[in-house]
């Protein structure tokens, strides 16, 4: 059973970082690409970030473009997404998912592994 975790999440003032991290536990996930996604309340889940298996391609959100940076530690099996210049409309719950694919993809179908989410609140 693979299980996702992220954390990392938490309150931060407008402008202002935070760093999420994203490792999964009973399988490694080396050779899947691995996204990002949040959710906020009474809105669907959109995309945010992803990155491909080997950390050679990535796909933002246009809004968050040139703010946040997704990466992954092949070594430590973590994928981190660094947030700066946060602003309230990037609050919300983000979600990790680990794709079937080894592209860094878009698609919300496309991700096998989830996890609970982590907590993201941006005070302007």
């Amino acid at each position: 059973q693979v299980q996702v975790t992220e954390s990392g999440g938490g309150l931060a003032q407008a402008g202002n970082s935070l760093r999420l991290s994203c490792v999964a536990s009973g399988r490694t996930f080396s050779n899947n690409g691995v996204g990002w996604f949040r959710q906020a309340p009474g809105k669907e889940r959109e995309f945010v970030a992803a990155i491909s298996w080997n950390g050679g391609t990535t796909n933002y959100l246009d809004s968050v473009k040139g703010r946040f940076t997704i990466s992954r530690d092949r070594l430590k099996h973590i994928v981190y997404l660094q947030m700066n210049s946060l602003r309230p409309e990037d609050a919300g719950i983000y979600y990790c998912a680990v794709s079937r694919s080894a592209a860094a993809t878009t698609a919300v179908d496309i991700y096998q592994y989830w996890g609970q989410g982590t907590q993201v609140t941006v005070s302007s």
